[in-house]
């Protein structure tokens, strides 16, 4: 691709001879069929006769892209940009695997390089859009936005230290959540109420502050949650970014912490969101850093601070390993309610699909219910993540070659066998670390056999018992062949 123009195909840098173009059109064909595995073979075939196909380099990186093999992408992403440093194509691919990759500040970096090399590139210009309004809060359905009387949309640093939070409002309200019925009425009576009918809650002699935790497999919707809850209160909301509170030197870290705390007692009613809360409220133990204790020792202080003056202020945490977090910090006061969110069932993942390509050009032709059990085991993150690969794949195809055609059925399949579920690894990755296991040995001639167990205390199995269950079931040997069974039957029959 390569095009240096956003359209079309450009000449490289010199011409390839007939054999390599020849192959390189093959594997054109092949992409468009959505056999991405032949297309790499094809191009790579290509590249070997004549090493420098800029063209050749970047929709191999494409392909890499789709089937999330994001190394191997870059490499092929910076080859191209060493062939042709003025083109916006390679920068433009490398803002895609950023994104995908979560890297949302770094893929726009990658996207304003692509248009300084061409300001009319549209590609470009349509991603940086969206990703402005994803780095400004924005999700499906709904953004952030900066809050009445705010300084900005960025928290202001200055050597290590917060001089500024940003704080915001939010559009989204629980109608853009699938799923979760049964947590969003939890929240809206222990949360919604208290933020909007503090009157009626104090009646009854309820507190109006509160600290949760929202736990559970990552691409859950932790995020998007805590967004919505936002918007229904119509509440201001302060993020609380780890790698923004953390800081090497010794104090800041807790200067930081009560900069936040004391903005939010400012603007109640307020919520503070501490996204993987697990790495700064994590167990004061062993050899732990002393700044890092002192850290946990400071948040501690400030939530109990929200606990002898609650009204307004809402502490919510989430995290995917709250085995990691300090005991404290679950007491009653501080994060007291913990609520599981799990992996979307198959309906949910049939109204997601439905919901996150409301906006495309679609095939008459969809099978939202074929895709959901295609998708089985997958998470939320991981069924936005395939809609906007779709997407990706069919405008990149009408960027080769000129023609406009809907988002098909077999574009979200051939995404869908590419990319897998990112959920499958971490449930055997926490195995280890929540179930109980008998390990034998021999000892002098002898078998033995002993129990080890999990990082769970005895308190914590009962109060993470629905995730227990969650991943005993999704690790159970025949779950996981009937859960095989279910996305080879949707991709390859129906």
């Amino acid at each position: 691709m390569a095009t240096g123009k956003g359209k079309g195909e450009a000449k490289p840098v010199n011409t390839p001879p007939p054999e390599a173009k020849e192959i390189y059109d093959q594997a054109g064909k092949v992409f468009e069929e959505n056999k991405f595995d032949e297309a790499v073979a094809l191009y790579s075939q290509a590249i070997e006769k004549y090493s420098d196909y800029s063209s050749a380099y970047f929709n191999r990186a494409l392909s890499y892209a789709l089937q999330s093999q994001y190394e191997k992408a870059t490499n092929d992403a910076m080859k191209v940009m060493e062939l042709e440093p003025n083109a916006p194509d390679a920068p433009y691919v490398m803002g895609v695997i950023s994104e995908y990759q979560q890297d949302l500040q770094g893929a726009q970096e990658w996207y304003e390089k692509s248009l300084k090399n061409n300001p009319d590139y549209q590609q470009a210009k349509d991603r940086l859009k969206m990703l402005k309004d994803k780095i400004k809060g924005a999700m499906p359905g709904g953004k952030l936005k900066a809050a009445e009387g705010a300084d900005g949309t960025q928290t202001v640093m200055e050597e290590g230290q917060i001089k500024k939070v940003a704080w915001f409002t939010s559009d989204l309200t629980f109608k853009d959540v699938v799923g979760l019925e049964k947590q969003k009425q939890m929240i809206h009576d222990n949360i919604v109420l208290a933020i909007t009918k503090p009157q009626l809650l104090q009646a009854y002699g309820k507190k109006l502050g509160l600290g949760v935790i929202f736990y559970g497999p990552p691409g859950g919707g932790k995020t998007l949650l805590v967004r919505a809850i936002a918007g229904e209160t119509k509440a201001k909301f302060i993020v609380m970014h780890i790698n923004e509170i953390v800081d090497m030197y010794a104090g800041n870290t807790e200067k930081n912490l009560h900069a936040v705390f004391e903005q939010a007692r400012k603007n109640a009613p307020c919520i503070v969101f501490a996204d993987e809360i697990d790495a700064l409220g994590t167990k004061r133990e062993g050899e732990q850093q002393g700044n890092m204790r002192m850290a946990v020792n400071q948040f501690l202080q400030e939530l109990d601070g929200v606990e002898k003056n609650p009204e307004g202020i809402f502490v919510i945490g989430a995290t995917n390993q709250p085995w990691d977090m300090d005991p404290a910090l679950k007491r009653p006061g501080r994060f007291g309610e913990s609520i599981y969110l799990p992996a979307p069932k198959y309906r949910d993942r049939r109204d997601m699909f439905k919901y996150n390509t409301r906006k495309m050009p679609l095939s008459r032709f969809m099978n939202f219910g074929r895709l959901a059990r295609a998708t089985w085991g997958f998470s939320g993150a991981d069924v936005f993540a395939i809609c906007d690969k779709a997407a990706l794949k069919v405008a990149a195809e009408e960027d080769r070659t000129g023609k406009k055609r809907p988002i098909g059925m077999r574009d979200f399949i051939a995404i869908v066998k590419a990319a897998g579920s990112s959920l499958d690894e971490w449930y055997g990755m926490v195995k280890k670390d929540v179930i109980s296991k008998t390990e034998t040995s021999i000892v002098e001639g002898k078998k033995q056999e002993v129990i080890k167990e999990g990082r769970l205390s005895p308190e914590e199995k009962v109060r993470y018992k629905p995730m227990i269950k969650d991943i005993k079931k999704n690790l159970n040997p025949v779950n996981v062949f009937v859960k095989k069974l279910m996305r080879f039957w949707a991709i390859y029959l129906f």
